[in-house]
C-alpha cells in the first residue's frame, strides 16, 4: 500500500489517460458516438491529467491539496457516471439537450442537408457494452474504487501527520 501510495498521482494519470484514450479510440476508431453524458464523463478526467501532470513534473502542489482536489473531482466524476446510468436504466431523467443539435439554418436545403447529416445519439441508448455493463457502469465503478483509494490516502495522510 506504501508503494501505491508513493505512487498515487502517476497511478490516477495512467489510469486517467486510459479511460479517456478507451473512450476516444471507441469514438474515433470504431465510430461509437458519444451522447452528452458521455462527453460530460470526460471532463473530470481532463481535469485529473492536468492535476496530476502539474503535480508530478512541476511539483508545486501540496500534497493534501492534490488528494482534495482529486477527491473532489472524481466525486463530481462518479456523479456524471452515476446520473449517466441512471438515465440508461431511466430511472433519471436526462438532460434537455441529450442528442445533437440542429443548428438554425436559411434555407430548407441547408436544414434538410443538417438533418441528413446529424448522428443523434441518445443518453438512455446503450451503444456498447463489456461484459454486460456500459461505459458509463463501467465508468462509474471505476471512479467508486479511485474515490476509495484516494479517501483511504487522505485518511492516511492526515493520520500521519496527526502522529508528528
Amino acid at each position: 500500500m506504501k508503494i501505491m501510495k508513493k505512487n498515487w498521482p502517476l497511478i490516477i494519470l495512467i489510469i486517467s489517460t486510459l479511460a479517456v484514450g478507451f473512450a476516444l479510440i471507441a469514438e474515433h476508431f470504431f465510430n461509437i458516438l458519444p451522447c452528452k453524458m458521455c462527453l460530460y464523463q470526460r471532463y473530470p478526467y481532463y481535469f485529473i491529467i492536468f492535476i496530476c501532470l502539474i503535480y508530478v513534473f512541476i511539483k508545486k502542489l501540496p500534497q493534501l491539496f492534490f488528494y482534495w482536489i482529486t477527491e473532489f473531482t472524481f466525486f463530481i466524476g462518479l456523479f456524471y457516471a452515476t446520473w449517466h446510468v441512471g438515465i440508461e436504466k431511466k430511472i433519471l431523467p436526462g438532460l434537455s439537450g441529450c442528442t445533437n443539435t440542429i443548428q438554425k439554418s436559411d434555407t430548407l436545403a441547408a436544414l434538410k442537408k443538417q438533418i441528413i447529416n446529424q448522428n443523434i445519439v441518445s443518453c438512455d441508448e446503450i451503444t456498447w457494452t463489456i461484459a454486460g455493463f456500459s461505459a458509463a457502469t463501467l465508468n462509474s465503478l471505476l471512479l467508486v474504487l479511485l474515490l476509495l483509494l484516494n479517501t483511504i490516502f487522505i485518511i492516511n495522510n492526515q493520520n500521519d501527520k496527526e502522529k508528528i
